[in-house]
This record gives structure tokens, C-alpha cells and sequence, in this order.
């Protein structure tokens, strides 16, 4: 079986953190992972939301964020136990971790972004003009 790659902490940058994290599925994936004390198995991370995600999915959004630096991962016989690298990574970029998934949280809460704020009040606007033609 071929060795998993983990990135020196040294390689690690921000924009491939930032890249990892930019599909809602590994956002959500390691928000979760963030929040667990333990390591866990991919297949206890394959619910995100109301969907299940292909293992086949599953494999390939955790191999990015592996080679991301965000994870570490180890074979245990069939299965792979995912830990977080945050503590490696508050080191290097103090503060980047909890404010990428703080943002995580506001956004999975419900809270409206400020791009669709515009949108709307410019919609609102449109309207409003439209009526007083």
C-alpha cells in the first residue's frame, strides 16, 4: 500500500487551506472533524447534512485536505482514523483556523450572507423603481 502524503507544516499555506476549505462538503467535513476530542473514521464523517456522501466522494475530499495539511491520517487495518492538524496550524497562522470556522458556524446557522443582503436590497430596488415608473 502506497505511504499517505502529510505536507511539513513549513509547506502548509494558506491559500491551499483556503482552497481545501472552499467546497462546502470538506468545510463541513472538517468544522466536524475540528469539533471532536478523538480521531475519527471517514465513514463517521460520510453524513454532511441531509446527504450521505459516496465513500468514493469521501476518499477524494479527505486526500485534499490531507494534502492541504488540515488532516492527518492513518491506516488502522481497513479504515483510516482523521485527526485535526489545527494545533500545527495555529502555530503557524495564529487565529486563521477558529476564524475560518467560526464564519463556518454563523453561515451553517442560517445567517444570511452580505453578498445576498445586496442582492436583495438591490432587487428591493429594482422593485421599487419598477412601481414608480
Amino acid at each position: 500500500m502506497r505511504p499517505l502524503f502529510h505536507p511539513s507544516i513549513d509547506d502548509v499555506t494558506v491559500e491551499g487551506i483556503l482552497h481545501a476549505l472552499s467546497d462546502p462538503v470538506r468545510a463541513s467535513i472538517y468544522a466536524r472533524l475540528a469539533g471532536l476530542d478523538c480521531a475519527a473514521t471517514c465513514t463517521a464523517l460520510q453524513q454532511a447534512g441531509d446527504r450521505t456522501i459516496p465513500k468514493s466522494s469521501l476518499s477524494q475530499h479527505f486526500r485534499v485536505l490531507r494534502e492541504a495539511g488540515l488532516v492527518r491520517s492513518e491506516r488502522a487495518g481497513v479504515e483510516m482514523h482523521n485527526t485535526t492538524r489545527c494545533a500545527e496550524i495555529e502555530q503557524r497562522f495564529p487565529g486563521l483556523i477558529p476564524a475560518i470556522l467560526s464564519a463556518h458556524r454563523v453561515q451553517a446557522a442560517g445567517a444570511p450572507s452580505p453578498r445576498s443582503r445586496v442582492r436583495r436590497t438591490a432587487t428591493s430596488a429594482a422593485k421599487k423603481k419598477a412601481k414608480g415608473s
